[in-house]
């Protein structure tokens, strides 16, 4: 299929359902943009051209865009067909057939997209839709037919009567379409809804009328074509989403103990062998190496790096942190900005205390050293190797502990040399 094919991206919308004055693509699934999700999409479909159609807050949503796909601008918000023409005005090349798709889309697979694809450059019809059967199609636009069942339009929700709102087969908004055609068809839609926005759903009636062939491909599951409109619909995408980033974990040899609980975005990578137990969350940009064991209720955070045969226990939070391996952190505590060396005994209670108000500071820990519970350590700081903290110990910044030695108290102070 490889440079047959365009694609154009919408992703103008302000999201007025979502309550908020983030753009509505850059709300985030499982620790992501949901337009991040679509580009990949694009990406890995290797189509010839890609356009992403931005509008509202265009110059922040435009950070998330690779340099491989175009920008257009609507520049009023008119619709979904108007949105189009300005994907359209951004094309260059000989490509016969446009895909649009919809940045607020985030949970086609790539084998649906490609297999859309791939019936419409064989078969060659002038529009391919990918289409759906719901028990509930309530807010999707309804698939007409005429009598001799081929596709003769799209009626929206807001704009079907009674007897078209009893029609079970949706439409995904997913459409392949030949540019030519496409082109010279999309000046006839007229804003003739209740919106008085321009649908770029009532091109397919205007298809059927110029004799044009109108095929349809079958979604069987459904959740791929959700579309986010809503809190309540980008909770649901990110519990889908979650489903399938943490299956794939599992076939991979992570044990996931109850994949219901465990919170664990997307871009997180986790070694084969490693046991993630209940309520535990790992954040994007997280590496964990092999045959750790990780919760119940700990939170890892953007920038941590765990290394191999690691225990991170109960209730403890890590960031921007890198643990060597076969660390103990057992308990509950707080590792912030640390580098922890091999062999390390973190107890419990145990808090790097790394921001003074104003700037954070980096703990060290070098290998070996055994920190005592409910031990305070205020950045910057260092604990050399095989050192040892007494329980409840502060040791204030800049005062490092030697190796081999022991400290207690508040301030910590050295009291002998550690065998």
């Amino acid at each position: 299929m490889k440079n047959k094919f365009a694609v154009i991206i919408l992703a103008a919308g302000k999201g007025e359902r979502m309550k908020s004055s983030t753009p509505k693509v850059l709300h985030k699934i499982c620790g992501r943009p949901m337009i991040e999700y679509v580009l990949d999409l694009v990406k890995g479909a290797r189509a010839a051209q890609a356009v992403v159609v931005l509008g509202f807050k265009h110059e922040i949503v435009r950070r998330h865009i690779g340099p491989a796909v175009k920008i257009a601008i609507q520049k009023k918000m008119l619709g979904t067909a108007d949105a189009l023409k300005s994907g359209l005005r951004a094309l260059k090349g000989s490509q016969e057939t446009v895909v649009v798709l919809y940045g607020d889309i985030p949970l086609l697979t790539k084998e649906t997209l490609d297999k859309l694809i791939g019936h419409h450059l064989k078969n060659r019809p002038d529009a391919t839709i990918l289409v759906s059967e719901v028990n509930n199609p309530k807010g999707y636009g309804r698939i007409m037919r005429d009598k001799y069942a081929s596709i003769c339009g799209i009626v929206e929700e807001k704009d079907a009567d009674d007897f078209q709102k009893e029609i079970k087969e949706v439409n995904t908004g997913i459409i392949c379409f030949s540019k030519d055609k496409l082109k010279s068809c999309i000046g006839e839609i007229k804003p003739n809804n209740k919106k008085k926005e321009f649908y770029l759903t009532d091109i397919i009636h205007i298809f059927y009328k110029k004799g044009y062939i109108i095929d349809g491909i079958k979604l069987t599951d459904f959740e791929e074509a959700l579309g986010i409109n809503s809190g309540v619909e980008l909770a649901r995408a990110s519990s889908i989403m979650q489903k399938r980033i943490n299956e794939r974990l599992m076939k991979d040899g992570v044990a996931i103990i109850d994949p219901a609980s465990a919170f664990i975005s997307f871009g997180a990578k986790i070694g084969e062998g490693t046991v993630i137990y209940p309520f535990t969350i790992i954040e994007k940009d997280v590496k964990i190496g092999l045959r750790c064991s990780i919760g119940p209720f700990a939170h890892l955070r953007e920038g941590t790096r765990v290394e191999s045969d690691v225990v991170v226990g109960n209730f403890l939070e890590i960031v921007r942190s890198k643990l060597s391996p076969k660390i103990l952190a057992k308990h509950f505590g707080y590792i912030g900005d640390s580098r922890i060396g091999k062999g390390v005994n973190i107890g419990a209670g145990t808090v790097t205390a790394n921001f003074d108000g104003r700037c954070k500071s980096t703990t060290v820990i070098k290998e070996g050293a055994f920190i005592g519970s409910d031990t305070v350590l205020v950045a910057p700081v260092k604990v050399g190797r095989n050192a040892v903290t007494g329980a409840g110990s502060v040791v204030v910044k800049n005062s490092n502990i030697s190796d081999n030695t022991v400290v207690v108290g508040v301030p910590a102070k050295r009291i002998k040399k550690n065998r």
